[in-house]
């Protein structure tokens, strides 16, 4: 093996080792601490760019001699594998992307708010890039497990009754989720004697119909506990509250943690049940209604909600809905623009997260219900103010750079011009009215047209909530001041907003990096290979499957 292949299990590795070590300092030590864990955090990066190049090279044939890693030189199905390809490339690279800033942020006050938040923050790593690592739905279990793990003690980092009472619901919810998954995992393990995901898209094949009901029953179940994590409608009410109880940096990472629902139902849908497989096509049509259920249900919550902090949390149902949608349509064309706007979407919102935490930070409290009754009943002290000709006011510097990110996010948000949301929308409505890229004239279907208004729809209320809240903070704040913001806390904003500025100018790179990555997900054959072909370490030759 050579180095490029070790490099696939660093990022388990390094945040395992990491977060165990860190347990062994006192919570005085918090400044060593932090610096170990930003240092571990860099270099998972560091590791998740080496995976995206090196994926970038190998996908395709080559794939089963390099972007496989055998743990402990057992051969697949009988040993756990861990494949890289772009797409789970694509998922580290992202997931270290918000890890970076969301830790940095956290830096500023909020490590220091309770015990073991480093620890605590590696896991949750380790957990993540296990999930988009693994090829066994078994390791997949225990690499959910101790994401959620982790997520349930940072959930309930810096204590506050709001916090914990949401925390205890998410724990609840996600422990049936847990349940769910063990339930689904054994009843496809009962039909086809395999949890390993390239030998069991070989036996569906082979399944007889009398199991085949038994088999799909233990896919529903498991896309269940997917769909909670993901937060289709009505499995999602647990989602705004949770993310908008959950402490800045918290709720930065945790964007990323809705598309690991994501990521396993478009894996398993294209690899176990995509086209010419006995079972093809199963459940699309759920995700496709859910999707479009999630859609509206995430749009009503962004236009009633008066916090930021539910704005974001509904934003973030609207972007689980819009991806379930596009996998549920089955369209290459139309999962690479979802795959774009996964990117722009979750970035996006892992910023708007932290940036809430530095507008509100000059707010009185109470301010969003203030503006409301303002608006539905008047202000008569502001009234006497225009007519006496005073009310003007000169906006400090802080509060102008806070308004210029704002303005960004909510650009990104509604999809507007000419940054990476629009492109992405862009893409995915070109190729749902357009299919057969400009070769046929065929009529588009009328549910074609109910989605792309529905996907207009939901960035035109995004873009109505963005400026109602953007109005109420920044033009007509109720006795509000500039809030004071450190460096380390707006720079992590800038540099996930800088990212997206980066997809925009490199719109025709990445989108072909995500075409090859559908062309790559729709061509299962080579994943199978790859997996079932890897030889063990010092094998005289290629390995006899059973």
């Amino acid at each position: 093996m050579n180095l490029a292949q070790h490099l696939i299990i660093a990022p388990i590795l390094i945040p395992l080792v990491t977060g165990a070590a860190l347990l062994l300092f006192d919570e005085r030590q918090r400044t060593l601490k932090a610096m170990i864990g930003l240092a571990s955090t860099i270099a998972i990066f560091a590791v998740a760019i080496a995976l995206f190049r090196f994926a970038d090279r190998i996908d395709g044939p080559d794939m089963a001699q390099q972007g496989v890693y055998l743990l402990g030189n057992w051969a697949a199905p009988f040993g756990i594998v861990l494949v890289v390809d772009r797409l789970s490339a694509l998922m580290l690279v992202l997931t270290s992307t918000l890890a970076i800033p969301a830790l940095i942020f956290a830096l500023a006050r909020w490590h220091t708010a309770g015990v073991h938040f480093h620890s605590l923050f590696q896991f949750l790593l380790m957990g993540l890039n296990g999930a988009f690592l693994t090829g066994d739905l078994f390791n997949l279990f225990v690499f959910f497990e101790v994401m959620l793990a982790a997520s349930y003690g940072l959930l309930l980092h810096g204590s506050g009754l709001l916090r914990v009472k949401a925390g205890l619901h998410y724990i609840a919810v996600n422990l049936a989720a847990a349940l769910l998954f063990l339930i689904g995992v054994s009843l496809i393990y009962g039909v086809t004697g395999t949890l390993n995901m390239a030998d069991l898209a070989v036996r569906v094949a082979t399944v007889g119909a009398e199991q085949r009901m038994l088999l799909e029953a233990g896919a529903g179940i498991l896309g269940v506990a997917f769909l909670i994590k993901a937060g289709m409608w009505p499995l999602n009410f647990w989602l705004p509250p949770a993310y908008t109880a959950a402490s800045a940096p918290v709720a930065g990472i945790f964007a990323i943690m809705s598309k690991v629902g994501i990521y396993v139902i478009l894996r398993l849908t294209l690899l176990v049940f995509g086209e010419g497989t006995p079972s093809s096509g199963f459940g699309l049509h759920v995700l496709l209604i859910g999707g479009l259920a999630t859609i509206t249900f995430g749009a009503i919550g962004v236009l009633a909600s008066q916090a930021l902090g539910r704005l974001a949390g509904f934003s973030v149902l609207v972007s689980s809905g819009t991806m379930l949608t596009a996998i549920g349509m089955g369209s290459g064309g139309i999962t690479t623009g979802a795959l774009f706007y996964l990117v722009s979407s979750t970035l996006t919102i892992s910023a708007f997260f932290m940036l809430i935490e530095l507008v509100e930070r000059g707010q009185d409290a109470g301010a969003s219900v203030l503006a409301v009754t303002m608006e539905a009943y008047g202000d008569a002290d502001a009234e006497d103010e225009e007519e006496e000709g005073g009310g003007g006011f000169a906006m400090p510097g802080t509060m102008a750079m806070l308004g210029i990110c704002f303005a960004a996010c909510g650009i990104l948000l509604a999809g507007l011009p000419p940054l990476s949301g629009f492109v992405a929308k862009f893409a995915m409505l070109s190729a749902m009215l357009n299919p057969a890229g400009g070769e046929s004239v065929a009529p588009v279907p009328a549910y074609i047209w109910f989605v792309v208004f529905l996907i207009i729809l939901s960035g035109l209320s995004a873009l109505i909530a963005m400026t109602r809240s953007g109005i109420r903070t920044f033009w007509a704040s109720l006795e509000g001041t500039a809030p004071r913001v450190l460096v380390i806390e707006m720079a992590p904003v800038l540099m996930l907003l800088f990212a997206t500025m980066v997809l925009t100018v490199q719109a025709g790179p990445v989108m072909r990096y995500m075409d090859a990555t559908t062309e790559a997900l729709s061509a299962t054959h080579h994943y199978i290979d790859a997996v079932t072909g890897a030889r063990r370490v010092g094998a005289p030759g290629p390995e006899v499957q059973p």
